[in-house]
């Protein structure tokens, strides 16, 4: 099995867990308690750094829970953490509620679900790129039903 290595930045630190063994994500914990108010938007922090697998990525999404009951949400969802990154994750949480929204110590505040990351080499292309049914339509070209 691949492992994920973690270190634990400070001692109260949680590491990450599955609430079931299938599940995709990590529960991320706050290390810290902080107050985010009625459409602000705060960095939490979790008192961990990871060390990822070769070839992956650590996306931070948000988790359901707390975006149904508070609406709280990740800023940047998801938010990526490259492979070679060492540095504390840190999550970027917005309250989009009407409300103040109390983070508290060790409280679940996102998910981190490794990936596979396909690298790729840049190729300039002077003519034209290959045709589809597609084409260049987007944004809504389909309908909105």
């Amino acid at each position: 099995m691949t492992k994920l290595l973690i270190k634990k930045l400070t001692q109260d630190a949680k590491l990450p867990e599955k609430a079931h063994k299938t599940d995709a994500g990590f529960d991320l914990f706050s290390i810290e308690s902080k107050e985010i108010q009625a459409g602000e938007t705060k960095l939490i922090k979790t008192g961990i750094s990871i060390q990822l697998p070769p070839n992956t990525e650590a996306q931070i999404r948000p988790r359901s829970g707390l975006a149904l009951k508070h609406s709280i949400t990740v800023l940047n969802s998801p938010g990526t953490i490259d492979e070679e990154y060492r540095g504390e994750i840190g999550v970027i949480l917005i309250n989009h509620g009407k409300e103040k929204f109390n983070v508290e110590k060790h409280m679940k505040i996102a998910q981190m679900v490794v990936k596979p990351v396909l690298s790729v080499d840049i190729a300039e292309v002077e003519g034209s790129l290959s045709n589809t049914d597609r084409g260049a339509g987007g944004f809504g070209s389909t309908g909105y039903n």
